[in-house]
């Protein structure tokens, strides 16, 4: 946790009939590792190619066809559990999980239940708030994707794509230690910031490169202290999962509703069905998949065309060397290095090109407070406004940083500096070059700022005389200077030289 101290949040309470209740969650997060080619094959894993097009004999279910681990996407499982600091586990094993669905052409799904390639790690996830609650990770283990069953194409029959067959996943498994729909979203939102500094995964969720299946479940308040007490399950409530959810404004809504749900159902003297259930957010409500499968419904066996990986502590030490450096180690050294607060700070490490734009600006500018004010408010809201990524800004950390110091050097006033910024958003240019051919340099001469400032107290006696009953109305005065002056006088210099002549 670094030197980042932080309470720990209350949990959700929904109020019921006849008592409060709290909610237990625990996710089963799968990420599409990124890489060129699947898990067993050579296959493409690129999203939109024509449909069955990036698919392998063995991703077909073709007979005779063998499994080939792919080392690369193995690496991407370990950079993965390193940057969760997780245990890595150098002896892991892939096992056959049996069932039937068209978009399943083997019959099975690779996958690891008895030994996958992470065990234990952890994940601060913050509230922005001042509070932050530690979820444990159980396990990260590697498997296959599935085919995608397409049913809208046609009224009388349903099509199968199977490009994303064979496809490599992590499933991270936390354990039930989210206590609230906000912070469920907040912990996908962690999981998916690290897995894009470390390069393992894109967090694309509408392409279903990041998805979530979640287990609500609700217990009595102090059940879940005596759950983390002694370890047992039976202090909560029975769970539900809610399967495929790839919206993190859905995930909160059918959280809160199969909360809600539960808590009907046990109120009223009925018991939870531990089951798979689905979201419908047209209808805001989960309903009923099928009954919750557990592992031996799956026939879990070992693959017989697969040997148990081993792997050697000195690979997983290079991997651990080249690790960039984490959110929340960059989020501690922004605030440290630059006296950034702890929203600047968390805003400018959401993703690893803002970071990277805001320390190239900080550098150059030499001042890493104002470089994160023009960011944070100028440059990502003049992005937003055009719907541009960091990466096409027209700005470059060069160009914003030349702006900064202008400001700071007294060349140009703030207003003035928005004025110039929009011309090298839009045109292009040096800024300092921009100035000097503008002239939009801002006038420090004292002399001629006190003689706009004499011209504008002479052309209006009445103003004066309730300036100087009431002193909040200088700022009329000033605000008639900085006009006739076409905005280039130094303020700092106009508010004086008026508060001097309105006490004459």
């Amino acid at each position: 946790m670094l030197d980042l101290t932080f309470e720990t949040p209350k949990p959700k309470t929904i109020a019921g009939a006849t008592q409060d209740w709290e909610l237990v969650i625990g996710m089963e997060v799968h990420a599409q590792v990124s890489s060129n080619s699947k898990l067993f094959s050579g296959a493409s894993t690129r999203f939109g190619a024509e449909p069955n097009s990036n698919v392998a004999f063995v991703d077909a279910g073709m007979p005779g066809m063998l499994p080939v681990i792919n080392e690369f996407c193995v690496a991407q499982a370990v950079r993965t559990g390193l940057g969760l600091k997780a245990e890595i586990n150098l002896f892991s094993a892939f096992d056959r999980k049996n069932y039937f669905y068209p978009d399943l052409p083997q019959g099975y799904q690779i996958s690891q239940l008895y030994h996958p390639i992470v065990g234990e790690g952890e994940v601060l996830v913050e509230m922005g708030d001042g509070t932050a609650r530690l979820v444990r990770i159980e396990r990260i283990h590697l498997e296959q994707d599935a085919g995608k069953s397409i049913h809208d194409m046609d009224p009388h029959m349903s099509f199968v794509d199977l490009n994303r067959t064979g496809v490599a996943l992590m499933e991270i498994v936390s354990r039930p230690d989210i206590r609230g729909p906000e912070e469920a979203a907040a912990y996908i939102a962690k999981l998916r910031q690290i897995m894009r500094y470390l390069g393992t995964c894109d967090g694309n969720m509408q392409n279903g490169n990041l998805r979530a299946d979640v287990n609500v479940s609700i217990c009595a308040p102090g059940a879940y202290e005596k759950y983390r007490e002694t370890g047992d399950f039976s202090h909560l409530g029975t769970r539900c999962e809610i399967k495929n959810m790839n919206s993190m404004r859905f995930i909160q809504a059918a959280i809160e509703y199969e909360a809600r749900r539960q808590i009907k159902i046990v109120e009223a003297g009925g018991a939870v069905e531990q089951e798979t259930r689905l979201y419908d957010p047209d209808k805001n409500e989960t309903r009923s998949m099928r009954s919750k499968e557990e592992a031996h419904d799956y026939r879990y066996f070992p693959d017989p065309d697969l040997l148990p990986l081993e792997i050697e502590q000195a690979w997983v030490d290079d991997i651990a060397a080249s690790l960039p450096e984490l959110p929340d180690a960059k989020k501690a050294r922004f605030m440290g290095d630059f006296g950034l607060s702890d929203y600047d700070a968390s805003v400018l490490t959401a993703e690893t090109a803002d970071a990277a734009y805001f320390e190239a600006v900080a550098g150059a500018a030499g001042d890493g407070k104002l470089a994160a004010n023009w960011v944070i408010n100028e440059l990502f809201g003049r992005l937003k406004k055009d719907d541009l990524a960091i990466d096409a800004s027209p700005v470059s950390p060069a160009q914003l940083a030349g702006i900064i110091r202008l400001i700071k050097s007294d060349a140009i006033s703030g207003t003035i500096a928005k004025d110039l910024f929009e011309i090298v958003f839009t045109e292009g240019g040096d800024p300092e070059q921009i100035v000097e051919e503008r002239g939009m340099k801002q006038v420090t001469d004292t002399g001629a700022i006190e003689a706009a400032v004499d011209e504008i107290i002479a052309a209006n006696p009445d103003q004066v005389a309730k300036a100087r009953e009431n002193p909040k109305l200088a700022g009329w005065f000033v605000g008639q200077v900085m006009k006739a002056t076409g905005g280039k006088a130094n303020p700092k210099a106009v508010n004086q030289l008026v508060a001097k002549k309105l006490a004459e």
